[in-house]
């Protein structure tokens, strides 16, 4: 699934394309997890994008009517193609865009077509138009944690909102209501580099060890996003690239396989249906 590092460079792919575009129309081919509303034809198109931003793992393209909430769901990509390209098999939803460079006589210079190709088809094309609110009264975004990013996430803030929790620190941070877009390879990768075990309990880590943790967290994602995210499986950049962040990752994928800083075997474990990859003498 693409987590907030793919998300974030799928973002900075498109947000140069799309800067002062106007959305020309939506082509809706196949249904999705959730049915693309009726409204965004009348309401979006014809706005000029005013911004690009990412909340967690969901794209958030800004007009002058309200934002295009976009998630890839568990195999999604969104490729910047020509409007020319015929579509294929899983590419179920575009949006066309007219692109200016000159914003006092509004000419049309050049159309950008952003392509949602998703085969199992658990993604998202929404719409939140302005008078529906702040964008973060949006039922999706409204109960999502702080972003890693963000002056708010500190290790205090994870000892605080882990007292009194029973679950292990994995599905604490995996959660989203503390901080968002520390996916499953990322959970693992920061819990290893703060010499925390994942099965721990949330409430039994003491503020200094969050505190490492949460520095380990934005390292990870900082990498991550450096390195085009992970493709693991269907994840491609806007352009067509691949992340190479799993390449070196230190604990995930590597099962049985020496750890990089002391040779132990790393362990591999079920955890919430989800595979957790630890090195049993580092973390402890």
């Amino acid at each position: 699934m693409p987590e907030l590092p793919e998300v974030e460079v799928v973002r900075r792919g498109v947000e140069p394309l799309l800067a002062g575009a106007r959305l020309r129309r939506v082509v809706v081919r196949a249904p999705l997890r959730w049915p693309v509303p009726e409204r965004m034809h009348a309401q979006a198109e014809g706005g000029r994008v005013r911004s690009v931003a990412r909340r967690g793992k969901y794209l958030l393209i800004e007009l002058d009517g309200g934002w295009i909430i976009v998630h890839l769901g568990m195999s999604g990509s969104l490729a910047a193609v020509s409007p020319q390209t015929p579509p294929g098999r899983h590419d179920h939803v575009d949006l066309v865009f007219d692109r200016t460079t000159d914003r006092t006589t509004d000419r049309t210079t050049g159309r950008t077509t952003l392509r949602l190709h998703d085969p199992r088809r658990f993604g998202a094309v929404l719409w939140h138009s302005r008078g529906d609110g702040p964008l973060q009264s949006h039922p999706l975004l409204g109960r999502l944690g702080v972003e890693p990013f963000s002056p708010a996430f500190d290790g205090a803030l994870l000892h605080r909102r882990t007292r009194g929790r029973r679950v292990s620190v994995k599905q604490a941070l995996l959660g989203g209501d503390i901080v968002v877009g520390v996916g499953n390879i990322y959970c693992s990768e920061s819990l290893f580099r703060a010499g925390i075990r994942p099965t721990t309990r949330a409430s039994r880590i003491g503020r200094a060890r969050y505190e490492a943790l949460a520095e380990a967290v934005r390292q990870t994602l900082t990498e991550a996003i450096g390195r085009g995210g992970s493709s693991l499986r269907d994840f491609v950049a806007s352009d067509g690239s691949t992340g190479y962040f799993q390449i070196d990752a230190r604990v995930y994928g590597r099962a049985g396989q020496p750890c990089r800083a002391c040779g132990m075997p790393i362990r591999v474990i079920r955890q919430g249906q989800r595979s957790t990859f630890y090195c049993p003498r580092c973390q402890r």
